[in-house]
This record gives C-alpha cells, structure tokens and sequence, in this order.
C-alpha cells in the first residue's frame, strides 16, 4: 500500500555494494544470513528550525545518508546489536521484556531500544516480541544537525516492527516515533521522524501537524544544497538548551494566552494561541512586542503572571532537565518562532511560483532564518557562524544552520553549476584552515538532492 512503508526484495551482491558488505559482517558475527533489513534517512531542514513543537509546519528534505539495520529474528528473548564501526560503539544485549535506557547520557543502544521499545508498547502484542541480532551502519554525521539519533530510532522502531509480522502505515510509524523519543528525554515536535518516513524522491516536503500531513514542494531547478560540517558536536538528547528552549515557548505561550484572556493552562504551543486568537503571523509578532518585554523573566515574574506557586511552576511547565533554570528569554523566543513560521509559508509560495528570481529570494529567506535562529533563539555557535559566513562568501544564495543547532550542520543552496568551486573555496577557507576539521572534510562537506523515504530490503535468496 502507499501508505505503508515499502517493501524491496534486492539481491545484495548485484550494485548493493553497502548491503553485501554489512551482511559479510553480519554473517562473520552471528553465523548467519540477515532475513531483512531496514532502512531510515537522516534528513536536511530547509527552513523552519524550533518551531515544529510549538505547532507549525516545517520544511525538510530526506538525505541519502541514512541508517541501515540487518536482521535475523531468534526464538530467544534477547536483542544482540552490534554496530559496522566496532571500534566506535561497543556490542550491547538486552533482553525484550527489560529495556533500560539511560536518559542522563544516552549512547548508540539507547536509541535503538527507544525505537524498539516504542513499537513494542505500541503494537501491543499478545505474546514477547520477538528476538533479534542486529548490526548497524551509519552514514548520517553523529550530532551534526541531520537528524542521525532519529534515524536509528525510526530505523529500529521499523526493525522491530517487522520482525513481529506487523505493517502499519508512515504517520501511523511517524507519529509514534516522534512520542517515543522522549523515552530518551528529547521533546522534540516530529519532523525528523516525519521526513524520514513520508520523503518521496527528488521533493522536499512541507510537513503540517496534528495531523500529520505530508505536502510535496518541488525546488527551482538549477539549484542544489550543500550541507557542511561546523564539526562541533552536540548531543541534544544530554544537554538541557534544547529542552529550555522548550519550556520558553511553553511559558511564552501562556503567559500571552493568559494577557489575553484565554485559558492559559490549556495551551501549550504558540501555534495554538494565534489560532485561538485568529490573528496573522504577522500579528503574532506584533502581539510578542505589545505584550512580553526583551529582558529575561525570572521564576518569581513568571509565577507572579501566571499566580501560581514556584513548586507547581517547577512540577508542572518544567521538565526535569530544566529544573535549575532560572531565567527565561520569552520575547525573542516568541519572536523567532512567529517569524520563522512566516518565512516558512513564503518558502513554500515561492516555490510554487514560475518567477524568475525564486532562487534569490529563497535564499533571502535561508538568510533571515539563520540571524533568527542566531540572535533571537540564540541556537548557533562561533564555527557555524563563521561557516555560514564563508558559505556566503563562496556564492551561496542562502546559507543557515540546520537542526537543533549549537554545533552541527549548515545548508547552503548554490546554483549547481558552480557547485564544485563552491566546495573548493569552503574547503579552502574554513576546513583547511583548522587540522582537525580537515582531516574529515570528505564525510563534512558535500552536495545533496531530496532522497527517498524509509525502506524494508528483503534478500533475494536464489
């Protein structure tokens, strides 16, 4: 069905170079064949970074780097995984009716037993699931922006899935990866785990929420997008920015809804708040500047708005990785989000148009984006600034960073006839300039097209 993850029988040793060798490891590990094999991309954001949990459309693109998982099920109930980089990521067991993740400093494994554990609970089955030996091979960067945790836990939810006979449908399979992320303590809002199963082939895709919608967005032609590496690593599932910025949009949300008039414990995102108003993005950002004031808010202002005890703020809109946070930047959070959800939109019109200059403004919009996402949701760091400072400088129409930011990944759209010299001069001025970062400029720096969605390959067994 169409709907439903596809389901590709191959034969691995005729120009599925990757497969044959991961099922070569795999057979010199386990002693056996794979009966399948799953597969999930990474993806690359556009536009519309942050604004996904607070109820917005964003507007990624899948990656052909991706994860790939072999698989043999066992009548045991035992889950081997074992990883193609050995000498990364250590062998781990666990047994199907025992899943312990470690949210405080969560490693490869925890990620494959989120995706597994979700899918179990959420299967609901009559009997144990059943059990696996699974290696891993991974060619999305780790901690780069381009969505490779949630990757691993679509590509294991999906695994797990099929291992137990069951099929269901891509928001269906989305959806329920997105919830079962915050098994890790990510509060994220289901982009990456949308793009990576509803991506078609040669388009981007708007994706709306609740419900879940899936819209093709064809780019002009004689573009491409570059992603490039600021090597600076962050895990955002360890560290408590991401979740603040969270918890910023939630109280910046209720303290509007409350200024307003409105039942303020029941909102949580700012998307529903101007949806209840029925005022324009534009309004929206309008309404932040008339409302909330630029200097952070302490615990004791915010409690004193919304009349409520520090305890019950503490329990009830903080999370426990942002318990000992004290001050609260509303106004410019508010403001990012708002702006960005409009640049969103005009992304989108754009492309939609037969005009002439559709690069040039779209690039103009990947520009804006990226001061936002700077100076207002203050997600960026030095080496991706300059980064996307050299980018620009080596004839990029637009540059931003992309994913959760503070470290990570820029997206660069450049005319494709002068990709190639666009690469020369990024590598020039910002990879060979620093060793360590010129040592990985093969796997950091490289021209990407929309690739397709996740997969299930069964061997062709002659």
């Amino acid at each position: 069905m169409a709907d439903e993850v596809p389901v590709v029988t191959v034969q691995t040793d005729q120009g599925f170079e990757r497969l044959k060798k991961l099922t070569e490891k795999f057979k010199e590990k386990f002693d056996c064949e794979p009966n399948f094999y799953g597969r999930a991309p990474g993806r690359v954001n556009l536009i519309g970074e942050h604004i996904d949990y607070c109820g917005y459309s964003v507007l990624p693109m899948a990656i052909e780097q991706d994860v790939v998982i072999a698989v043999a099920t066992t009548e045991s109930q035992d889950v081997l995984l074992t990883n193609m980089k050995s000498e990364l990521y250590n062998d781990f067991v666990f047994t199907v009716n025992n899943v312990n993740i470690n949210k405080d400093k969560p490693q490869w494994q925890d990620y494959f037993q989120c995706g597994f554990l979700g899918m179990t609970e959420h299967l609901k089955l009559s009997s144990p699931p059943r059990g696996m030996k699974c290696m891993v091979d991974g060619t999305v960067p780790p901690s780069s922006g381009l969505s490779s945790s949630s990757a691993l836990v679509c590509c294991a939810a999906l695994v797990t899935m099929y291992a137990n006979g069951k099929s269901l449908p891509k928001k269906e399979l989305a959806d329920m990866c997105a919830k079962c992320e915050r098994y890790i303590g990510t509060q994220g809002g289901g982009m990456d785990q949308a793009i990576s199963f509803m991506a078609h082939k040669g388009t981007a895709k708007l994706i709306d929420f609740n419900p879940l919608k899936a819209t093709d967005v064809y780019l002009p032609d004689g573009i491409s997008f570059v992603i490039s590496n600021s090597c600076v690593e962050k895990n955002k599932a360890s560290s408590s920015e991401f979740n603040t910025r969270v918890v910023e949009c939630r109280i910046a949300t209720q303290i509007l809804a409350k200024q307003k008039g409105l039942q303020w414990a029941d909102f949580q995102r700012l998307g529903d708040v101007q949806k209840a108003l029925n005022i324009s993005l534009p309004q929206a950002v309008k309404l932040v500047k008339e409302v909330l004031h630029k200097e952070p808010y302490t615990r004791s202002e915010i409690c004193q708005i919304l009349d409520m005890k520090e305890e019950d703020f503490v329990s009830n809109i903080l999370s426990a990785r942002t318990a000992q946070v004290q001050s609260f930047k509303l106004f410019q959070r508010a403001t990012h989000v708002f702006s960005e959800a409009g640049r969103v939109l005009s992304f989108k019109h754009i492309c939609e148009e037969a005009d002439p200059q559709a690069s040039q403004k779209l690039g103009k919009l990947m520009n804006e984006s990226h001061t936002s996402c700077r100076d207002m949701y203050e997600c960026s760091c030095t080496d991706l600034d300059n980064l996307v400072n050299i980018c620009l400088e080596a004839g990029a129409l637009g540059s931003r960073l992309t994913g959760a930011g503070w470290g990570g990944c820029a997206v660069s759209m450049v005319p494709t006839n002068h990709v190639m010299d666009f690469l020369v001069k990024v590598k020039k001025n910002f990879y060979d300039k620093n060793p360590s970062k010129a040592s990985m400029v093969g796997k950091s720096l490289f021209a990407t097209q929309p690739g397709s969605g996740a997969q299930i390959y069964l061997p062709n067994i002659a």
